[in-house]
């Protein structure tokens, strides 16, 4: 069946603990059903896809999911090219104004997940990114736990001074800032005339992003629209969230205080963007942007109620 007003895209590799609690999460969800997925089930060694089909039985009446079952060459066996699997058979499933709504096997989405995403499309973006958050079911040390809230009031800063010096089109605060594959919903018709997920073994979704934005492609990123994540360490994606989980539980057991670029580059980037902006477009904006030299970690991540 075609038509659909949006469709969930998954990439999953070896992920039977974690599908059942994404698909329940799934079928929880207050938009009507039935709700169409895509699941990507590449190079999996162990019953993700007797599981899913388990879960299809048991939500038949909610969750209409279409399953690619393949096995990459170890070359493209990354998460770009299963993510772009996954989304394209998406894109065979809505109406080109539809939305392909991108998550990963180990979230476990709010039920108004989908609602508020659809909502955000509805108010006029292209883009929506979700605010991702460890999931409050696993067992997270409290010390990480603190360490993450000290991040968040960090780019909470970032945001604000972006919002005083270059205010975001089409993002207006109160504005989170993450646009990741775990919530990430695109208009299927931006998605095909950007040439759809790039092939790369990490950041495929930030890069999706960006072609997007340069397109033409509003972005926003709704307080309404979040996720969680799982806090694990030993993820399947390299580079992904896991490999930060991992990072910061080592850095944690080191003693470690991190690092973070200081606000005044912030500052700076803000105006730089500002400008580049009103002389040569966005476009060119971003992609200048993508060869500047990275910002120097040079200010300690400020503590508790800094």
């Amino acid at each position: 069946m075609t038509g659909r007003r949006f469709c969930v895209c998954v990439p999953a590799r070896d992920e039977a603990a974690r599908l059942p609690v994404l698909l329940d999460a799934l079928a929880a969800q207050t938009v009507p059903g039935p709700i169409a997925v895509a699941l990507c089930l590449n190079n999996c060694a162990d019953d993700s896809v007797a599981i899913v089909a388990d879960a299809a039985a048991r939500h038949t009446a909610r969750l209409d999911i279409r399953i690619d079952e393949c096995v990459l060459e170890p070359a493209v066996a990354h998460a770009g090219t299963a993510r772009a699997r996954a989304m394209d058979a998406g894109l065979g499933i809505v109406d080109p104004r539809g939305a392909l709504i991108s998550t990963d096997a180990d979230c476990r989405p709010p039920p108004g997940w989908i609602a508020a995403n659809l909502s955000a499309m509805e108010a006029g973006a292209d883009i929506v990114g979700g605010m991702i958050v460890l999931d409050d079911a696993d067992a997270v040390p409290f010390a990480m736990t603190a360490m993450r809230a000290r991040y968040d009031r960090y780019w909470a800063t970032v945001r604000a001074i972006e919002d005083a010096i270059d205010p975001p089109p089409h993002d207006p605060a109160p504005r989170h800032g993450d646009h990741t594959g775990a919530s990430l919903a695109i208009v299927a018709s931006l998605y095909r005339a950007v040439g759809g997920v790039p092939a790369l073994a990490c950041g495929e979704d930030r890069a999706l992003v960006i072609a997007a934005v340069a397109a033409g492609g509003r972005l926003t990123h709704p307080t309404a629209v979040w996720t969680r994540v799982s806090a694990r360490v030993d993820g399947r994606a390299a580079g992904g969230m896991a490999t930060a989980m991992a990072a910061l539980e080592r850095a944690i057991a080191a003693g470690e205080e991190p690092r973070v670029a200081a606000y005044d580059h912030w500052r700076a980037r803000a105006e730089w963007r500002r400008d580049e902006r009103a002389r040569a477009g966005t476009a060119a904006m971003l992609a200048r942007e993508r060869r500047l030299a990275p910002m120097p970690l040079d200010m300690p991540l400020p503590g508790p109620g800094a």
